[in-house]
């Protein structure tokens, strides 16, 4: 990376002069490709009829009649999902009297808790029309925000009924999702609505072999209901797969069947690919009054070889290809919601695709941080270091202030983009009565989208 040294009179310049200037050349620069509007489109994907949504950065498959299921994220030409080969192009209708369940992958929502103990249970995955129906595809909007809706048929063992809301904008590769579940019955009901994402854990240069280099990251809860932090619901106890260290409950992906639940304080989990340094931030908002099912937020279920008992009551390992393909559910779960005949209730998440390998350490609302920005250096000339992801595109910038928080300057440092990993490591000179640096990303609209972290300036540095 190459250093570059800024000169006296750029940090001389009051901090929010500076600010507005850096927010002018972002407003000001040249037409892009991300001033091109976003589209929606009829398309074709492995043998469905499709529609896909798209931008700069994105492609968003959607195949309605498989229970109007977002089958494909693709950001930067890396795809996320996992689609099961199983069943492409094949569609099979939602049934009231099989118990089967035609996993084709890709993202859609359920109802929690599960179980078959009684009707406040969600006796699935099964084929049902919640998650087999053929939903109705609406274009809401085209241009500078893109917006599909669909519908879904009620179902009657519920009394649900289902709408899914996707956005993007066309300057950004967030993902806004709107899931609607309505009281289609004459009685009151209570249920969560749960978001649940396969992402593909296939090797990147051999599918026939799992990523050993897959992950998953959630804020840990300090105080949290489980004995470890977590809970495995199923598959081994001492499952090696599972930890949690500094708050953060990570999973290293294995082929092994588990599902794992916990009870994040937080609001957002993050999905990594150590292998391609693509990562996925999934977004929504925690509330610590609620009821949440079995009071876990979030899930995660790692699909591979389990002990089952077959029909002679034997032990066996599932262990066939068909049934054990590579991918893991990412599941966020809202509170639990009582709604009267007719009432609905929307669960709000985003997702943020970005760059990040296995070195992850945390997720702001700027970006993801990999290496945590850090000063060095014993004059008022300092090395400025760190390694990240970002959520949006513009200019990384430097916000100095003094011990008491006031805003001393802002200097400009490199132009970034969510598609690229940012390595920093410039040097700077150090404003007079600095104490601290943070590093904050403005977008292309001069939006201050926060912080990738800060760090003190060295006593020397920063002094009279």
């Amino acid at each position: 990376m190459k250093l570059f040294t800024l000169t006296a009179s750029m940090v001389l310049l009051a901090g929010i002069s500076v600010a507005g200037n850096v927010m002018a050349r972002v407003q000001d620069k040249p037409a892009t490709d991300s001033d091109s509007p976003c589209r929606v489109e009829a398309t074709a994907f492995d043998g469905w009829q499709a529609h896909q949504v798209t931008n700069r950065w994105l492609k968003l498959i959607f195949v309605p009649q498989l229970g109007g299921r977002l089958m494909q994220v693709s950001f930067a030409g890396h795809p996320f999902l996992f689609v099961n080969p199983k069943y492409q192009g094949k569609s099979f209708p939602a049934s009231e009297t099989t118990h089967e369940w035609f996993n084709y992958g890709g993202d859609k929502i359920w109802p929690m808790p599960e179980g078959s103990q009684d009707d406040q249970h969600w006796p699935g995955p099964i084929s049902d029309p919640l998650d087999d129906g053929n939903y109705a595809f609406h274009d809401v909007s085209q241009g500078s925000e893109c917006t599909v809706r669909l519908e879904g048929p009620p179902d009657a063992k519920t009394g649900l009924q289902y709408t899914r809301e996707i956005s993007i904008q066309s300057d950004s590769p967030e993902i806004s999702f709107h899931a609607t579940m309505k009281n289609a019955s004459t009685h009151p009901i209570r249920w969560s609505v749960q978001s649940v994402t396969q992402y593909d854990t296939a090797g990147a240069t051999n599918p026939a072999t799992y990523n050993h280099d897959f992950w998953a990251f959630t804020p840990a809860n300090p105080q949290s209901a489980y004995l470890d932090g977590y809970h495995v619901r199923s598959g081994l106890a001492d499952d090696p797969s599972y930890s949690v260290k500094h708050d953060l409950f990570s999973l290293h992906w294995l082929f092994l069947q588990s599902e794992v639940w916990v009870d994040s304080p937080a609001n957002w989990i993050a999905i990594v690919d150590g292998s391609s340094q693509f990562a996925m931030v999934e977004r929504f908002k925690f509330d610590a009054a609620a009821e949440y099912p079995g009071k876990a937020d979030v899930i995660f279920y790692k699909n591979g070889p389990g002990v089952e008992i077959d029909h002679q009551g034997n032990a066996v390992i599932r262990t066939s290809a068909d049934d054990t393909p590579f991918y893991m559910e990412a599941e966020l779960n809202s509170p639990m919601v009582k709604l009267a005949a007719g009432e609905s209730y929307t669960f709000k998440t985003e997702w943020f695709p970005t760059r990040a390998g296995s070195d992850f350490k945390t997720a702001t609302d700027a970006g993801v941080v990999s290496e945590s920005p850090a000063i060095s250096g014993e004059s008022d000339h300092l090395k400025l270091t760190g390694a990240f992801g970002v959520f949006f595109a513009g200019q990384l910038v430097s916000q100095f202030s003094n011990e008491h928080g006031g805003l001393i300057a802002t200097i400009p440092l490199q132009s970034v983009d969510p598609s690229e990993a940012v390595r920093l490591s410039q040097e700077i000179k150090v404003p007079v009565k600095a104490a601290k640096v943070s590093l904050h990303v403005i977008d292309q609209r001069g939006i201050d989208r926060g912080s990738l972290g800060e760090v003190r300036v060295p006593h020397a540095a920063g002094g009279d």
